[in-house]
């Protein structure tokens, strides 16, 4: 079964089969104890693509393992760094001692590669071409269905790469038979979107006729994948599902079990779902089925990556596109996909939200995607500053706003400065469920946001026990901006589009240098503090293309002041003072030598050189930190405490 995206990168382009009378010449040196590079002999080219290639040797390679790599064809020849991601056994090499190996190179060494297979390519009678295509596109027996899959990504990517060969709409039966085959499944749907009547709408389906299947894009399980990005796997007994009973009642279908992920394009917009039904024999689709899907729906998005409607009919928010959307919460990291996940759990429900973080990190934006991607989305919605406001006035926008948010949401944004006689006002309203001298029974979403310590307030007799025992049924804490890095780089596209159209100006590009910087400041100001940023780069640069400098000499923008020396708090126990100093010297050490490798594209000999350190020093720092980090966490609780 596939494992990572590298591993699925290996199938996704076509590969072009090598033989020994091409006269190629490909030879691989592999790093030894002594950190020193030594040829591998035996070695035989089986298949190259534009991102990698495939050999096998009776020489053993780990998956990640570096190698250098020279290929030579004619007068070209090109040297460079692989990595390899895909490793099995040769079937019928005596005693298993024979190995395949699939690598995959880095894109700065796509240029070259691409040459080399252009003169390689040309070189080959069209017969044979058409004939390794040919016996590709034939195969239809597999011994299991991991080979099922790696040869479905091939036909995938024979069909991306090649789209002169074959029908598009035979492709995508034949894809959904092979899905249902390998996940061992009854039905499948591929749906998209239709802007004009905002509904997702069956584009392919096995097993059922498609024009039976179309729906408000809110709603299902399909629904709730479309609309926050998630995939999900439901056993529909357990989950109790209904809205799949009113869809079995229409297609006289049992729905027992579905599995779902999205279908972006080529902008990265969610434009659909691919849904599988009906897992044989089980109640539920497995967690290897679940990686499956990962991958499935990176097949389906390649498919229809060129798809992308646009109307103004559209009510849908998160389809629409990310630079254009008015409510969006863009990012790539570990933590953006956690408040991805709690969107999708909690954006339905009923139950009061409480949502904390520091200043400037996007508290009232969540709040605002939580009410227009949930079922009150159409409905009334009213944010309340509760900071710098008059108590009377206060009261008054409240209960104006509780009777008029009827059906929608209201948000009480830093509610900590909400006067202790309002709280106590609200939260009698709340529990009550009815707005004072008003007949209206309360029917509203209630969300707050707050950037204080609302358990210290309490200490202090600042804030109501009870409101916060209120708020307390569900709770979202954003991490600051520094802790989530990743995001960085979407989130400065996404305000440098929407900055540059708002000023009626082409799209401007930040020089490499400035990325950087943006990339290691650690914005005390959070996100707020990122758009400002970019609102002003763009206003003190309205005729260059790339933006070299963030200000002027008289007005800086970033204030690098503000850094405040290194930050440990992003780095496990480099600031806990239970833990010996040596230890957190070197898990900084780990942190700054992980940042320089992936600064060299993976590159640790580049590392190790712009350190002053050798390649071995390098690999025994990595092995010490591992170490360390194995013995914290195989410590029991008791013994960290007392450490």
């Amino acid at each position: 079964m596939l494992t990572s995206l590298a591993e699925f990168k290996y199938y996704q382009s076509f590969r072009v089969p090598v033989e020994s009378r091409d006269d190629v010449l490909f030879l691989v040196e592999q790093e030894d104890e002594m950190g020193k590079f030594r040829p591998v002999e035996k070695l035989k080219f089986q298949d190259v693509s534009l991102t990698g290639m495939g050999f096998s040797t009776d020489a053993r390679f780990a998956v990640g393992e570096e190698i250098r790599c020279s290929i030579q064809f004619k007068r070209f020849r090109h040297e460079f760094t692989a990595t390899i991601v895909r490793a099995w056994s040769v079937k019928g090499s005596f005693d298993g001692q024979l190995m395949n190996y699939g690598c995959e190179i880095d894109k700065e060494d796509y240029p070259q590669m691409k040459r080399f297979i252009e003169q390689y390519v040309m070189s080959l009678p069209p017969e044979r071409l058409r004939e390794s295509l040919t016996k590709l596109a034939l195969t239809e027996r597999f011994s299991s269905a991991e080979e099922g899959f790696e040869m479905f990504s091939l036909l995938l990517s024979l069909f991306k790469d090649i789209t002169q060969f074959g029908n598009k709409e035979k492709f995508i039966e034949s894809m959904l038979e092979e899905i249902t085959r390998i996940l061992n499944a009854q039905r499948a749907t591929i749906f998209l979107i239709n802007p004009d009547t905002n509904e997702l709408e069956a584009a392919a389906a096995l097993g059922i006729d498609k024009e039976l299947l179309k729906f408000d894009y809110r709603k299902g399980i399909a629904g709730s994948v479309f609309t926050t990005g998630v995939a999900l796997n439901i056993d529909c007994k357990t989950d109790k599902v209904r809205f799949s009973e009113e869809i079995d009642r229409v297609t006289g279908y049992q729905t027992k079990s579905i599995i779902c992920a999205p279908i972006h394009n080529r902008e990265d917009k969610i434009i659909g779902v691919i849904e599988i039904l009906n897992k044989r024999n089980e109640d539920r689709f497995t967690a290897e089925d679940e990686k499956t899907m990962k991958v499935l729906g990176l097949i389906c998005s390649s498919v229809f990556h060129n798809y992308n409607p646009i109307s103004e009919k559209s009510l849908i928010r998160r389809f629409s596109t990310p630079y254009d959307r008015e409510h969006a919460w863009i990012g790539r990291s570990q933590v953006t996909g956690e408040v991805r996940k709690s969107i999708m759990k909690l954006k339905d429900i009923d139950s009061p939200l409480f949502i904390t973080g520091e200043p400037g990190n996007g508290k009232r934006l969540l709040a605002r995607i939580m009410h227009a991607e949930g079922k009150r989305g159409l409905r009334p919605y009213h944010m309340i500053n509760c900071q710098g406001i008059d108590e009377q006035d206060l009261e008054r926008q409240m209960f104006e706003q509780l009777e008029a948010c009827v059906g929608g949401s209201i948000v009480f944004g830093e509610i900590g400065f909400m006067p202790l006689k309002v709280q106590t006002k609200l939260i009698q309203c709340l529990t009550e469920r009815r707005i004072p001298n008003s007949t209206i029974t309360l029917d509203v979403r209630v969300m707050a946001t707050s950037s204080q310590e609302l358990d210290s307030l309490v200490a202090e007799n600042k804030f109501n026990p009870d409101l916060l025992h209120y708020f307390g049924a569900s709770h979202i804490a954003i991490e600051p901006l520094r802790k989530r890095k990743a995001d960085l780089e979407d989130l400065t596209a996404y305000f440098l589009r929407k900055e540059c159209r708002k000023q009626g100006l082409l799209l401007k590009e930040f020089s490499p240098e400035l990325r950087e910087m943006i990339q290691n400041y650690n914005w005390p100001g959070n996100v707020a503090e990122l758009e400002q940023v970019i609102q002003k780069a763009v206003l003190y640069n309205p005729k260059t293309h790339i933006i070299t400098e963030l200000g002027n000499k008289t007005t800086p923008v970033l204030d690098m002041s503000k850094q405040g020396g290194c930050q440990l708090d992003h780095i496990p126990h480099a600031d806990d003072a239970n833990f010996p100093l040596k230890d957190r010297v070197a898990l900084v050490e780990r942190e700054m030598i992980l940042s320089e490798i992936k600064r060299h594209k993976g590159n640790k000999s580049k590392a190790a050189l712009t350190m002053g350190i050798s390649r071995e020093a390098l690999r025994k720092k990595l092995l010490q930190s591992d170490e360390i980090l194995e013995q914290i966490k195989s410590q029991p609780k008791e013994e960290k405490k007392a450490a």
